[in-house]
């Protein structure tokens, strides 16, 4: 059975990791799940950047506009602090917003910790591309992919995208009966 490729673009946004003052876990974090779930073969377009809302900007453009990544997470920058401007940079790029993401990953996370009432998280689309911040911690990485990546395949169907697929036994991919591809 084949499976339709994709390009996936991972953004870590820390000022912290960027410098060097510590070594990002987002961006590892985000591939070894993707490596655990995703039955497609996945190129992954790794940016690690500061929390700097021109620059943040500027990568979702890139990746989403050039690149032709279909799916593009951000780890980082969702929380209170002043540094936080994940989901303005977010925001200011997207074509469509799909509140549902953001409402869906708060959940999710407040399953776990109560101070996940505190991220900003959204879930946009620019063009061919669904763009969603996560936590920046790799445990709350999981559990939210855990939590939402069950819609995000369909939603790339939706926007024009490749057909993704889960292994089996992992995450239980939901389509309406209409969008299943009949597999021989």
């Amino acid at each position: 059975m084949t499976h339709d490729p994709v390009r996936i673009g991972l953004v870590s946004i820390s000022d912290r990791a960027s410098s060097g003052i510590y070594e990002d876990q987002g961006l590892p974090a985000l591939e070894a799940w993707f490596g655990e779930v995703l039955a497609n073969p996945a190129e992954f377009v790794t940016r690690l950047i500061p929390d700097e809302q021109a620059q943040i900007e500027a990568t979702l453009i890139d990746l989403a506009d050039s690149a032709h990544c279909s799916l593009i997470l951000t780890t980082g920058g969702t929380g209170p602090a002043p540094r936080d401007v994940t989901p303005e940079a977010t925001l200011a790029v997207a074509h469509k917003v799909l509140p549902g993401f953001g409402e869906a990953m708060r959940a999710v996370s407040l399953q776990y910790v109560p101070t996940a009432i505190l991220s900003r998280q959204v879930g946009v689309t620019r063009g061919a591309s669904l763009i969603l911040n996560l936590p920046g911690q790799p445990k709350a990485i999981k559990e939210t992919l855990d939590g939402i990546f069950a819609a995000v395949p369909y939603c790339i169907d939706l926007i024009g995208g490749p057909y993704l697929e889960a292994r089996p036994n992992t995450i239980a991919v939901f389509r309406p009966k209409s969008a299943l591809r009949i597999r021989t």
